[in-house]
């Protein structure tokens, strides 16, 4: 983590594995609250916010025991423009990100996460910051000559997807008894050993995974957008706030326009982690719309 200030009062290092899960239920840290509406001022005042993450390379992970990823580097500029210069981090497995949130345990969600209708019920989303495709891990050679979400079904091959990502929920709507895993690395893991014929996650997630465990048995396919019931599925991820705090949602949101309106701005904050301008955001795509299941 990145400048672990006051450490008594929130989980600096990173945990893992069985910590890492008692950590999240347990409720290691919680974030100091403000009253309804002035979170912002509260943190403007401490100086630093506290994210949860799930550890998803490039969007926000934990390399040499720093934060980083293009979320988090997207959060340093913002958060560092309204005078909040820290972003500490709270890692934890990604279906536990939004209850972690509601428990107080950090400020905001820092994974790119999807803007579901579901979700927008349970919190705010910021307009969105990433647009992204879906694609597939198989063993090398692709012997099953996967594709798309219906071509897994259609053969019936054995499928992972990380616990409370918008691939399992592709699965779900689809009939497929998808397996689930806490991290991106396990779900190379089941395709190495053959416990699953795919891992389905965002390309730009499994491109950098393929590219950095040199010598894996493993190929990546090309992108795709999902189809359910006949729809395409947009995929757009943002940053999560609580519904209580407004003020923080509305600063982040004028910060983020500013970057997102301007492509090489955006690209050179994101670019180092292969963020492309295929990754910009659409303006037709706002949050209200994908809130509402419009789009």
């Amino acid at each position: 983590m990145t400048d672990k200030k006051s450490l008594p009062k929130r989980c600096a290092a990173v945990l893992t594995g069985a910590a890492l899960v008692a950590a999240a239920l347990a409720g290691c840290t919680k974030t100091e609250t403000a009253e309804s509406g002035q979170l912002l001022e509260s943190l403007r005042d401490k100086g630093t916010i506290t994210v949860g993450f799930a550890g998803e390379a490039p969007y926000s992970f934990n390399e040499n025991s720093q934060l980083t990823g293009a979320t988090v580097a997207l959060h340093r500029e913002i958060f560092g423009n309204l005078g909040i210069e820290t972003v500490d981090g709270v890692q934890t497995d990604f279906g536990a990100l939004i209850p972690g949130l509601q428990a107080n345990r950090f400020d905001a969600v820092s994974a790119g996460m999807s803007i579901l209708p579901q979700r927008c019920e349970q919190a705010a989303f910021s307009e969105p910051e990433f647009m992204y495709t879906t694609a597939l891990m198989v063993k090398s050679g692709n012997p099953l000559n996967l594709t798309d979400m219906q071509s897994i079904k259609d053969s019936g091959a054995k499928m992972t997807a990380m616990t409370g990502a918008i691939e399992s929920d592709y699965a779900s709507a689809l009939g497929i008894d998808a397996a689930q895993v806490a991290t991106p690395q396990d779900g190379m893991d089941a395709v190495t050993s053959g416990r699953a014929d795919v891992f389905a996650l965002t390309a730009i997630s499994l491109n950098w995974l393929k590219n950095h465990t040199p010598g894996a048995d493993v190929e990546v396919t090309p992108s795709f957008v999902a189809v359910i019931d006949g729809k395409p599925q947009v995929g757009a991820g943002g940053t999560v706030f609580r519904t209580s705090d407004p003020d923080l949602l509305a600063a982040y949101n004028a910060e983020l326009a500013k970057i997102t309106s301007d492509k090489d701005k955006y690209l050179s904050i994101v670019g180092e982690f292969g963020f492309t301008e295929a990754e910009l955001p659409d303006p037709q795509y706002t949050t209200a719309k994908l809130c509402e299941g419009e789009i």
